[in-house]
């Protein structure tokens, strides 16, 4: 499925991406907040708001552009402070805006640092924040690729990498490296709360029923066979300085 349709595939469990995705720390938002001029900021793909509730407490002016209406609603609902517009974010018009920034959000966009340049003001922030599966202590996620192998094979299964293995991103020419930290946190998941953030990305979502409800079933028996999982993020804010050439 091509990246067009997969990013459509999140309205679809809105109210389950709500409840089961990872919230941010605070600290990145404080970092953020501290690293950055201006209070204008643009939140490219704001979901149902995991997000955009930090930046609001931040002291943000925030507006969000989100492609969801499912998700838009419920982030509306959450952020109440944050105004939040339905629509492609590369064909959308407003700003100039201070920041602009994208969680776990950017990948998504076909040219995201063209639509960032255009909606920032010169010498603004763009902000991404990432969220990335890492491998810690539990064992879980090495002994699971049997499961993905069995039922979903393919030469890319393969356990995640450390923390120290994650690479830096890579920016346009246009953007120049004001900042980056890093920051890892473990959550750790009943069975039945680790199959509902798996149901909520879009590999799975894509899944034929048939064979995600075996992939999930193994994955549950696994995770119940041990009591819980105990998974570990690496979540990375990355701040650019936007220089027009």
């Amino acid at each position: 499925m091509v990246r067009v349709e997969l990013r459509r595939t999140f309205g679809t469990v809105a109210g389950l991406y709500d409840r089961a995705r990872p919230t941010y720390p605070d600290e990145l938002f404080a970092d953020l907040r501290a690293l950055t001029d201006g209070d204008r900021l643009l939140e490219i793909g704001c979901g149902t708001g995991q997000a955009t509730r930090g930046l609001a407490a931040a002291g943000f002016d925030v507006t969000c552009v989100e492609l969801s209406q499912d998700l838009a609603a419920l982030a509306r609902r959450n952020v109440p402070t944050a105004r939040v517009e339905v629509a492609d974010a590369e064909h959308w018009s407003g700003g100039p805006f201070d920041v602009v920034a994208a969680f776990t959000s950017f990948h998504w966009l076909a040219d995201g640092y063209g639509t960032a340049a255009r909606l920032l003001r010169e010498d603004g922030r763009l902000a991404l924040g990432g969220t990335v599966h890492v491998l810690g202590d539990d064992r879980f996620f090495v002994d699971a690729q049997a499961d993905y192998d069995a039922v979903v094979p393919d030469p890319a299964n393969a356990p995640p990498p450390r923390p120290e293995e994650v690479a830096d991103l890579e920016l346009d020419p246009r953007f120049e490296l004001a900042a980056r930290r890093r920051y890892v946190r473990e959550i750790e998941y009943t069975p039945d709360a680790y199959i509902d953030l798996l149901a909520t990305f879009s590999s799975n979502i894509a899944l034929p029923a048939e064979q995600r409800d075996e992939l999930f079933r193994r994955l549950h028996d696994r995770a119940a066979a041990q009591g819980t999982v105990r998974k570990l993020y690496l979540f990375v804010l990355t701040i650019a300085r936007y220089r027009p050439r």
